[in-house]
């Protein structure tokens, strides 16, 4: 009875069988399957359909154990939750990565590396063979790990890494230099010359590239340089450099800042003093998030695709864990959004 029942029952439809349904290769279905990016719209709806033809249902337990797969990617935030939780660029960030990775197998784990204590757990997990690959966004120079990382696992970073000889160099960024310089220009261009700047950390490479972009439009129009106030990105901090640079400089007369949330606090500084923005300050932030619109007046900053640098993250580490070419620089492109401010 047991052998009939067995005679009868249909086998199930293997790898091989959908690549000949679909007159392509086995080695495409796979690609499709596990949710690379390099394959032909017209190849990927070809071998759904004979998946679907077919009734084939990848054996994801067995691809596991087969390839050592662990089909989890990992996202490292080297931040406390509150910053994470706090700042809607990482919101616009895991929005991209989430979306790049909704038609693969994968599942995004999130890490939490503080600079501190956490690395050290961090490091074990991620090095335990626990997750197939990661995305390291807003990583500081301290956190060393990420060199034994790389040559573990893919990595593609979220900006470009401070040292990046010591990386594999897999990152997407903005040209945060060329953004910086756009938003000072503008402000020259408006007649302003006691221009000052509030940088991010000096740890991070975004600051310091924003402050480069500064120094360099400044500079051009044979302007001093000496008005800097660093932040953390945060909004208190902003608060702090906005009044760090008013008791340096009465006259100062415009500011650059290095993100929206620093540039919020920054206003509320220049409100408890009673200064106009823009009329005696103008103000440009960075990022274009969604804090840009909710100060009194609304910020004029320069708009970073945040969620195309998560959706282009994603879509490269696929591309990676599938054997295939990938871009190690991907540099996308940013613009000024004028609004009241200045």
């Amino acid at each position: 009875m047991i052998a009939a029942h067995q005679a009868t029952r249909r086998a199930a439809p293997t790898l091989e069988a959908v690549a000949s349904a679909a007159g392509v290769s086995r080695s495409t279905v796979s690609r499709v399957v596990n949710g690379s990016t390099q394959v032909r719209p017209d190849v990927v709806d070809a071998v759904n359909a004979a998946i679907a033809r077919l009734d084939y249902v990848p054996n994801r337990a067995a691809r596991s154990l087969a390839s050592r797969q662990t089909m989890a990617i990992a996202l490292i935030v080297p931040e406390e939750a509150a910053r994470f939780f706090g700042d809607p660029f990482f919101a616009a960030i895991v929005q991209g990565i989430t979306r790049g990775l909704e038609s693969s197998d994968y599942v995004l784990n999130l890490q939490l590396a503080s600079r501190t204590s956490t690395s050290l757990k961090t490091k074990k997990y991620l090095l335990g063979g626990n997750v197939d690959g990661a995305i390291v966004v807003s990583h500081h120079s301290d956190v060393e790990f990420f060199s034994e990382l790389d040559a573990t696992i893919p990595v593609v970073f979220g900006g470009r890494p401070f040292h990046p000889e010591q990386h594999s160099n897999y990152f997407v960024d903005v040209d945060n230099a060329a953004g910086a310089a756009l938003a000072t220009e503008y402000l020259l261009d408006k007649g302003r010359r006691r221009i000052g700047t509030i940088s991010g950390p000096v740890d991070m490479q975004a600051a310091n590239d924003r402050s480069k972009g500064w120094v360099s439009a400044l500079t051009g129009a044979g302007l001093p340089t000496d008005l800097i106030a660093h932040g953390d990105f945060t909004m208190a901090s902003g608060a702090s450099a906005m009044r760090d640079l008013l008791d340096r400089e009465p006259n100062l007369d415009a500011v650059f800042v290095a993100s929206d949330l620093m540039a919020m606090g920054a206003i509320s500084v220049l409100r408890e003093r009673g200064i106009s923005v823009p009329d005696q300050v103008s103000l440009v932030g960075f990022d274009d998030s969604p804090a840009a619109t909710s100060t009194d007046p609304q910020l004029t900053t320069v708009h970073q695709p945040s969620t195309e640098m998560g959706l282009r993250m994603a879509h490269n580490l696929l591309a990676l864990l599938a054997g295939e070419e990938v871009e190690r620089q991907s540099i996308l492109p940013t613009r000024l959004v004028v609004r009241d401010s200045a």
